[in-house]
């Protein structure tokens, strides 16, 4: 009798970079369902680890870039795929890669995201050119901040800058007992798909998220309040400006819309 064949062994995994390896096919198949690739398309994908999601990704896409931080998993992925053409595996930081220049200007996005990087990930995928679509596997409660809509519990600062330049889909919800090693938290899979008319320019976007980001720290107080602490202006200016956008000055920050923050920002970026 034959011996069983054996496994290929792993790198260890690193806790320094949030490794937690999602094994459930049927889960992986949804993922790439999600972005819904096809043979002329590129993807990207963010952290391939192990290759569970790049094995779906090299038969169901045109090309695929791997971009894994890890060092012992990129040489491996390198060797896995090297008769692949259409694979690249290239080792780095994804926040210090230029996408763009990897992929071109029309490409996928996916990734399975460490919790502990998540919020700058997303925040570079939405970096023009925007991604065609991008899907991440996230936090649960993540998730939920990205898709929430004003006036729930979960919309904040990350729902807005989100909503900003990106439509959201929270797609479906992912049990820890998927991943090995299982994170402490359960996780979800959102897909983002650009708006077809952004709320904000490009050139505006750093600004407007600090301003956002300025308004939920401050999210109890009303935005006449809220307005004179984060700009230091009167009174009468704060009441002008929230008029003109059509704001109630007794209104709170979590029950104003993107788009009450985009045209208020707007008259801002006006008056200064």
């Amino acid at each position: 009798m034959a011996p069983a064949p054996r496994k290929r062994a792993q790198p260890p995994v690193l806790k320094k970079y949030g490794q937690h390896f999602l094994t459930n096919k049927k889960i992986l198949g949804a993922i790439v369902d999600a972005l819904a690739p096809s043979l002329t398309d590129t993807v990207v994908e963010v952290g391939p680890g192990r290759g569970s999601l790049t094995d779906i990704l090299v038969e169901r896409s045109g090309r695929v870039v791997g971009v894994e931080i890890d060092r012992a998993l990129s040489e491996q992925l390198g060797k896995r795929y090297a008769d692949r053409s259409n694979v690249r595996i290239v080792q780095g930081d994804v926040l210090e890669t230029d996408l763009h220049a990897l992929a071109g200007p029309d490409f996928l996005l996916i990734g399975n995201v460490p919790y502990y990087i998540t919020t700058p990930i997303v925040f570079k995928a939405l970096e023009p050119p925007i991604p065609r679509r991008s899907v991440f596997l996230v936090q649960r409660e993540v998730a939920e901040r990205m898709a929430a809509k004003a006036d729930t519990e979960a919309y904040g600062a990350l729902s807005v800058n989100v909503a900003a330049v990106a439509n959201v889909d929270h797609v479906m919800n992912v049990p820890a007992s998927a991943f090995q090693p299982p994170p402490k938290v359960e996780s979800a899979v959102v897909r983002l798909t650009p708006r077809a008319e952004p709320l904000m320019s490009r050139e505006s976007l750093p600004a407007f998220r600090v301003f956002v980001q300025a308004a939920f720290g401050l999210r109890r107080k009303q935005m006449l309040r809220v307005l004179r602490t984060v700009r230091g202006i009167s009174p009468e200016e704060a009441s002008g400006l929230l008029e003109r956008a059509g704001i109630d000055p007794v209104s709170r920050p979590e029950v104003l819309t993107p788009e009450d923050f985009a045209r208020l920002f707007g008259e801002l970026r006006t008056a200064d």
